[in-house]
């Protein structure tokens, strides 16, 4: 009997986004740190580069030009045991700066809770 996985209806709002510096807190990798890859807000989970690696065995497909063996890839891991890297401080947690704009327009960008930098690259 296969099983079902059915993900959940509401997505979890997540801090850490695409192409941020993270630090694995807890887990197998505790004390690496890597790119984000992609983030999952419905199981609330993340890939990060180098991070969580497995195993995964391949089957040839000649139609598909994929070489079969044993390839090494990431598997993702729970957001909960990630923390954003600060240039300067290193881990740290994030807070929001709200900046209103000319025009009624709200900008919210992430910052540093030690040195008030922003983690934001625009």
């Amino acid at each position: 009997m296969a099983i079902v996985k059915h993900k959940p209806e509401e997505k979890i709002r997540i801090q850490i986004k695409k192409n941020d510096q993270v630090r694995v807190i807890a887990g197998r990798d505790k004390g690496k740190s890597g790119r984000v890859l992609s983030v999952d807000p419905f199981t609330n989970k993340a890939l990060v580069e180098h991070i969580a690696m497995i195993k995964r065995h391949t089957r040839p497909n000649p139609a598909k030009q994929i070489k079969g063996g044993i390839a090494e890839r990431e598997s993702p891991i729970a957001v909960s045991n990630l923390m954003i890297l600060c240039p300067q401080c290193g881990p740290v947690r994030i807070a929001h700066h709200v900046e209103n704009l000319p025009g009624g327009k709200v900008r919210r960008s992430r910052v540093c809770r030690k040195c008030g930098l922003t983690l934001d690259k625009k």
